[in-house]
């Protein structure tokens, strides 16, 4: 499917904010409701636009901590932890990487102990690496047209 300029407004106004009106969406970029509506079906179907979802913040809901640990498995324990992984209520995104390590994930803790815990979990698999998040300095940035 080609992505036009009028494809890439409709998605910029749904990553803004996907609960807004067709009709809103189209008075923004200049088409009726119904070309709106077709035209982000067209981009469901086709697999661009992946689904629609509620971000909920973990330290409002009383996580603690949120942290990125990388893993660099042992020979043969890849594909156990890879199974493994998609089990861990803590982990909000994993990764499979290139480089030294072989897993980077975000994570969140009640506390210092959960995150031992999850440690202590972590490290049949192989070795790790936790980095505690301070702050969020660049959050859900919008994907852009390709220049």
């Amino acid at each position: 499917m080609i992505i036009d300029s009028l494809n890439w407004k409709i998605l910029k106004c749904l990553q803004e904010n996907a609960r807004q009106s067709n009709v809103a969406i189209g008075k923004r970029v200049g088409i009726s409701s119904p070309a709106v509506s077709e035209r982000i079906k067209k981009m469901e179907d086709a697999g661009i636009i992946q689904g629609y979802k509620t971000s909920v913040s973990p330290l409002d809901v009383g996580y603690q901590l949120k942290a990125l640990i990388t893993l660099r498995a042992f020979m043969g324990m890849l594909k156990p932890f890879l199974e493994k992984v998609k089990t861990y209520d803590e982990v909000l995104n994993c990764y499979r990487i290139t480089g030294n390590e072989n897993i980077v994930m975000e994570v969140v803790f009640k506390n210092q102990k959960h995150l031992e815990s999850f440690i202590d979990q972590l490290i049949v698999y192989g070795e790790t690496k936790t980095q505690i998040v301070l702050s969020h300095v660049v959050k859900y940035n919008e994907v852009k047209p390709l220049k």
